[in-house]
């Protein structure tokens, strides 16, 4: 069984949407820096051969924008990511940790090698000589890659988990179904990050006239060339998803359809303007083009970011361990003993609550909802549920993996769905000091019913038509 943890309220922000914003600042500034590393290392050999006679100062002021990207504000969203990610799912984390302690180990010690090379190279690459400056920048390339490199492994693994299911061996882990398609998209999109924010770099550059802008920037875009294999890399990727996420993802969930949308949508306008217009006719852009660029390169990141995270409901581990942190060999038991029986954390305001029921019904949510939903927030429950009346919740609460697939089965008996329902009852009322208690033995034995209706697997297809084929 899993340890049960205290969890963070962010009031009308849910957990899992703060943990995502700072995430998708964190992987877009990251993966800038992988970028950047390549494409410092392209121009510092067009300085030494001699073929743009102001690449040189493109990398003094190209390096300087990366170490202040990737040395402060990387940083300081890199640990803001393991700090929300604990508060949220410490479950996930843990298990990440410990599955795969060495391999954080080991992307800690690049990250290091990363950190050194760069700062090296910021602090004395005025006095080195080309072939110096070129192994700094070399070294900073290539373990900025391999962060990536052993990042990917970890993150694909949690949607993926392959064959480390059955024999629960690091390298099947590592190396899962998803983990090349997602690596060669992610370092694309790297290498696109990296050769936009060399345009905006570049018309910072006010000591060089437009021509001299110009070359600087046709070049930087051959970085965007490799976009041209996005539509490869995203049909592969797409073909090693799970079938049941990959249909969340092509229509079964709007959202994620709609940010799908949005990152292709995003990617086909900044691909076709780098190829045709920088590439193939070799156009100049303005600042305020390439900040739009960026800005769109964002969107695409961010959408992309949602989806790969939401096609993973409604497991945080597919196969390992549900969204709210419970395991699916767990439901079983907590139908019997119930959700809250080994909460050992109170309530915040507990003298607020009407009753008992109302606050084991507040348990419930905090270990069963609270990490995707609000009550009256983002993605609130209220809204959600707005227009059931009271036995359709109870209903559609006892067998919610089939209410909604991407959900978690209920895990917790019939009181304590019934405890549940009462708690957003009484929410939805303004919090009213008296409420009355709900024990009617026959909607305790009808909620039992649905719950045993419903089974204790995740809802799918197969589990369905297994379900209608019995008597």
């Amino acid at each position: 069984m899993t340890h049960v943890f205290p969890v963070n309220d962010y009031g009308p922000l849910m957990p899992g949407l703060v943990m995502g914003a700072v995430a998708i600042v964190h992987v877009f500034l990251a993966q800038f820096a992988v970028g950047g590393g390549f494409l410092l290392c392209y121009f510092q050999w067009l300085a030494m051969t001699g073929r743009d006679r102001h690449a040189r100062q493109f990398v003094e002021g190209y390096f300087k924008v990366v170490v202040l990207v990737s040395f402060v504000l990387g940083a300081l969203t890199g640990v803001g990511i393991w700090l929300t990610a604990i508060q949220v799912s410490p479950a996930t984390i843990g298990a990440m940790v410990d599955n795969f302690h060495w391999l954080w180990a080991t992307e800690w010690t690049f990250f290091c090698l990363e950190i050194v090379s760069g700062y090296a190279f910021y602090r004395y690459h005025a006095r080195l000589n080309d072939r110096a400056a070129m192994t700094l920048l070399a070294i900073y390339a290539g373990a900025s890659w391999m962060s990536l490199f052993i990042i990917n492994g970890i993150l694909s693994w949690q949607l993926t988990p392959g064959h480390w299911l059955e024999t629960r061996s690091i390298v099947d882990g590592f190396f899962n179904p998803s983990f090349w398609p997602s690596l060669f998209f992610r370092t694309v999109v790297s290498l696109t990050l990296a050769g936009l924010v060399g345009c905006v770099v570049t018309n910072l550059m006010s000591t060089l006239d437009r021509d001299a802008q110009r070359r600087l920037i046709n070049r930087a875009a051959h970085l965007l060339i490799p976009m041209a294999l996005m539509p490869v890399l995203g049909i592969w990727f797409l073909l090693a998803m799970p079938p049941d996420s990959r249909s969340w993802v092509l229509g079964g969930s709007p959202a994620m359809m709609l940010f799908l949308n949005i990152s292709i949508g995003a990617s086909l306008a900044i691909g076709g303007y780098a190829i045709i217009g920088m590439v193939m006719q070799r156009l100049y852009i303005n600042g305020a083009t390439a900040s739009l660029l960026l800005l769109l390169a964002f969107g695409a990141t961010a959408g992309g970011e949602f989806v790969r995270e939401g096609s993973r409901k409604p497991y945080s581990i597919r196969n390992v361990l549900y969204s709210n942190a419970i395991e699916p060999g767990e439901v079983e038991s907590l139908r019997e003993t119930g959700c809250t029986a080994h909460d050992p954390y109170g309530l915040r305001n507990d003298d607020m609550y009407a009753n008992d029921q109302v606050r084991m019904g507040a348990k419930v949510f905090r270990r069963q909802c609270s990490v995707c939903h609000t009550v009256h927030g983002t993605n609130a429950v209220a809204e959600l549920t707005g227009s059931w009346d009271n036995d359709q919740m109870r209903m559609n609460i006892a067998k919610l993996q089939h209410t909604k697939p991407f959900m978690p089965p209920f895990a917790g008996n019939a009181e304590e769905v019934e405890a549940l329902v009462q708690y957003l009852n009484w929410s939805n009322r303004e919090h009213p000091k008296e409420w009355p208690v709900s024990d009617d033995p026959q909607t305790i034995a009808k909620i039992e019913s649905w719950l045993k209706q419903a089974g204790t697997l995740q809802g799918d297809f197969e589990q369905n038509k297994k379900r209608t084929a019995s008597p």
